[in-house]
């Protein structure tokens, strides 16, 4: 299934992969991916195996796709052409307005804010799409304005549960928000529909 917002296409690809066209292609956290179109954009959260997968970048990559990635994954990318970044930034790539966002556990240790992973907030033509990368839910999202569509993981262990994920909503108030990185490694749909009970304003879609 594929989500339209305002002439925005937004894939979901499974666990916290994502497929944003609009005039252009881009992947977010690509991951175990069948056949895709390629990539003029590829945004990688951080360097852990399923976010960071070399073997699903090389499905995407053609000669000016840029990778756009935290700092830790350099070494693993070292044959593609990388963009790094870290939190806390404004950026902009092809034409593509960006910021990054810190994206760590609290009170466990599989994410650390010291790693200087990410979240995103990708702009196309002012619609502004917010992509949590695996995270709890952290002071800084406090501080989100005018997201317009976020993407939220929901499957816990790793990064917040369904609740956390519906009370960071709640926060920053998101007019739609998708749930993600659940059904493969963790977390099932129940998980997602838990989060869609939980949402109080935003308009959850389940993809």
């Amino acid at each position: 299934m594929v989500f339209e917002y305002k002439g925005i296409k937004i894939e979901w690809l499974g666990h916290a992969s994502f497929k944003i066209s609009n005039k252009l292609k881009i992947f977010i956290d690509p991951y175990e991916l069948e056949k895709q179109e390629k990539a003029d954009l590829i945004f990688i959260t951080h360097e852990h195996f399923d976010h960071c997968s070399v073997e699903d970048i090389k499905k995407l990559a053609k000669d000016d796709t840029t990778i756009i990635a935290t700092e830790d994954c350099i070494a693993k990318l070292r044959n593609f052409k990388v963009f790094p970044v870290l939190p806390n930034k404004k950026y902009e790539v092809k034409g593509v307005k960006f910021e990054t966002i810190p994206a760590y556990n609290v009170g466990k240790s599989f994410h650390t804010k010291a790693s200087n992973w990410v979240g995103y907030v990708i702009e196309f033509e002012g619609i502004r799409i917010y992509h949590a990368g695996d995270t709890d839910f952290i002071p800084e999202m406090k501080g989100l304005k005018n997201i317009d569509i976020a993407l939220m993981p929901v499957g816990g262990t790793y990064t917040m549960n369904a609740e956390e994920a519906a009370n960071a909503v709640n926060s920053f108030k998101p007019k739609v928000a998708i749930p993600m990185h659940y059904g493969k490694i963790v977390g099932n749909k129940k998980d997602a529909e838990n989060f869609e009970k939980l949402v109080k304003e935003a308009k959850v879609v389940i993809i």
